[in-house]
């Protein structure tokens, strides 16, 4: 065992920094871009519409593996994408960013559709009013809909941000080096450890999660809107 916690030890924390990382700018980037599909599903515009629901209807249902090496393989080996400068790093930033697309392209249906489920929570007669005072869809959309509903889904957000933190593990796949990574080699160099390997990850992994739940849960209730 202390053979193993001196091998894994030290490179637990950069490993853990690069999952938490990846669940940063994933959620960043899930955020803007499922609100505008969520815009998008309800647009009075029916190209608008059709493309939001087809969207989500396929990416949703796309095993999120899929996505991530279409990310690398497709986006990168086949068609030159880059999203990381050009340096002796190029390659760690380069799967780095694309994984974070991979996980906004995925993640983003479903903040789509728990923004969604809140809108049903604003009353209809809110929006009438709105627009009966001259509002367009752009601006009843964005100051009174939106609002409301956002805070009333504080709580499945962080049921999404849990599932898109535990989903980071698969950037593995594409050679980034986060926690699962580390286990996976780990589990090569010490065969013999694998519960105790299992176990250390696992803890990890727990503390990131509880700790996401734990805010989510204080800002619902401290944001919730009170009908």
């Amino acid at each position: 065992m202390n053979e193993l916690w001196s091998d894994m030890g030290p490179a637990l924390w950069p490993a853990y920094w690069t999952t938490l990382k990846l669940t940063f700018f994933s959620a960043i980037g899930s955020l803007v871009w499922g609100t505008i599909l969520a815009a998008f599903r309800v647009s009075p515009v029916p190209v608008m519409r059709a493309f939001g629901t087809g969207y989500v209807t396929i990416v949703r249902n796309t095993p999120l593996t899929l996505i991530v090496i279409f990310c690398s393989i497709g986006l990168y080996q086949n068609l030159g994408l880059t999203l990381a400068p050009e340096n002796e790093n190029f390659v760690e930033n380069n799967n780095f960013w694309l994984a974070v697309l991979g996980f906004v392209l995925y993640t983003s249906t479903f903040v789509c559709e728990t923004l969604r489920s809140g809108f049903n929570t604003v009353p209809l007669g809110q929006a009438e009013a709105a627009r009966s005072l001259g509002l367009g869809f752009g601006r009843v959309f964005g100051l009174v809909v939106l609002p409301q509903a956002a805070r009333s889904v504080i709580g499945p957000m962080g049921s999404v941000l849990i599932a898109l933190t535990k989903n980071t593990t698969i950037a593995s796949a594409i050679g980034v080096a986060e926690a699962s990574l580390l286990m996976k080699e780990q589990i090569e160099n010490h065969a013999d450890q694998i519960i105790a390997i299992f176990a250390i990850i696992a803890v990890g992994f727990m503390i990131i999660t509880l700790a996401e739940g734990y805010v989510f849960g204080w800002l619902a209730r401290r944001l919730a809107v009170r009908r």
